[in-house]
């Protein structure tokens, strides 16, 4: 058994700075080491896709925490530093490099791998995947004006990117698998006028996209010799050339370790079961982040949600869990991304069934568009995904935190305003209670 109070974290990311910082903010006094595979110190993921791509000097604003925070807090970091073997019987995790650490409780705050391709294989010259500071630089070495980019994955990752290297002169072109742009979290409305935003800042999209074959050869450029291009051929036969391959089709869950450990992992998602207090089957280990599947009260199932408020929500759980005091209520899914332009901000996730009203004008083509989608289920809203308009977004999530039902006519009228209305939906509800 290690130390009576020392706590153990496996993962230097968001989930595991931050709930390191909350447990001293909690009173823990004890030690605690928060190992990490990568160099860096725990960092921020969303700006690698957008500022870091841009700019080199960038990741130094991506720290979760100051240089001098873990010194301070009496945390031990631990970077470029692999735990290879999980002993929960025991409480001792091995590294690589043969050290030994107990613990009391322990943290896996894992997070995820890229999901490849067979096809086009992590270290492949010319192939990226985006998911550490040093995969950001490597790509945007490769961003120079009129590269021809070719992006795998339509998702929010694969957007991010393509919006950025636009941004930067390259020539893009997005392979989405599915029929439309970001399918499982969107509306088809909203959908369709994503896809025409993204054509208008000039990137090419190819929906309903099959890979049939790739190739790697020799560019035909003499001047550029020491590099090399790629032939993608689709299924329906058309062959785009590129000089970089993206590959952004979703991440799976680092639970080897846990599986290692016989924690329960949840069969749909891949993730480590986990409680409300981020416990997961063994009462001294918990999970957060990306790795974690946790049944989720307001979409009533369980998810593995990747999102930075979710690493922030679940680590401060699993903090206040591990010192046996109360966790934070359950926050309302909330997810937030940057592209073309936009500030897109998401609250909830699509159901079956639900009537969506649009607050503003969806203009494809505006500088600056702004409105709501709200979907809503008999006036109760479920979903909504606001386009540069997180300030109006902010002061409808009580109606979906209460369960509040709004007129949605009187919602997509702009000249009845939206925090008198909000207000009146609850008045009204506590009036009927």
């Amino acid at each position: 058994m290690g130390d009576a109070d020392s706590i153990l974290i496996i993962g230097a990311g968001q989930s595991g700075a931050v709930a390191a910082a909350t447990l001293r903010d909690l009173g823990h006094e004890g030690p605690i080491t928060l190992i990490g595979r990568e160099a860096h110190a725990p960092y921020e993921r969303p700006p690698l896709s957008k500022a870091v791509l841009q700019a080199a000097e960038a990741h130094a604003q991506t720290a979760v925490h100051p240089t001098d925070f873990y010194e301070q807090r009496r945390i031990t970091l631990l970077t470029d530093a692999d735990v290879v073997r999980l002993d929960a019987a025991a409480h001792l995790v091995q590294l690589a490099d043969g050290r030994q650490l107990s613990y009391h409780r322990c943290l896996l705050a894992t997070g995820g791998r890229a999901r490849e391709l067979p096809s086009l294989p992590r270290g492949t010259p010319g192939v990226h995947y985006i998911r550490t500071l040093d995969d950001a630089a490597a790509l945007r070495a490769g961003l120079t004006p009129n590269a021809r980019v070719v992006i795998i994955g339509g998702g929010f990752l694969g957007l991010e990117v393509a919006s950025t290297a636009r941004a930067l002169g390259a020539a893009v072109t997005v392979l989405e698998s599915a029929r439309r742009l970001l399918e499982r979290v969107l509306p088809p409305a909203l959908s369709d006028w994503l896809a025409e935003r993204a054509r208008h800042a000039g990137v090419t999209l190819r929906l309903d996209a099959r890979i049939a074959r790739s190739t790697r050869q020799p560019h035909p450029d003499a001047s550029v010799q020491h590099q090399a291009c790629f032939a993608i051929e689709l299924q329906d036969g058309a062959v785009l050339d590129a000089d970089v391959v993206v590959v952004a089709i979703g991440l799976t869950p680092e639970v080897a370790l846990a599986e290692q450990a016989g924690l329960a992992l949840d069969a749909a998602n891949g993730g480590i079961v986990v409680d409300t207090h981020c416990r997961s089957s063994d009462p001294d280990l918990y999970a957060a982040g990306d790795c974690a599947s946790q049944h989720r009260r307001h979409l009533n199932t369980a998810l593995r949600l990747e999102s930075w408020q979710n690493a922030n929500q679940q680590a401060r759980a699993a903090a206040a869990g591990m010192l046996g005091l109360p966790v934070p209520g359950e926050a309302y899914p909330w997810f937030w991304t940057d592209q073309f332009g936009c500030n897109v901000q998401m609250l909830g996730l699509p159901q079956p069934d639900l009537s969506y009203a649009c607050r503003g004008v969806p203009q494809s083509q505006a500088d600056a568009p702004k409105f709501i989608w709200l979907g809503h289920r008999d006036g109760v809203p479920v979903h909504a995904i606001a386009i540069n308009a997180g300030g109006d977004l902010r002061q409808l999530r009580v109606l979906f935190e209460q369960g509040l039902r709004i007129d949605p006519q009187r919602y997509a009228d702009e000249t009845v305003a939206l925090k008198p209305l909000v207000k009146a939906c609850q008045q009204n509800a506590a009036a009927t209670s």
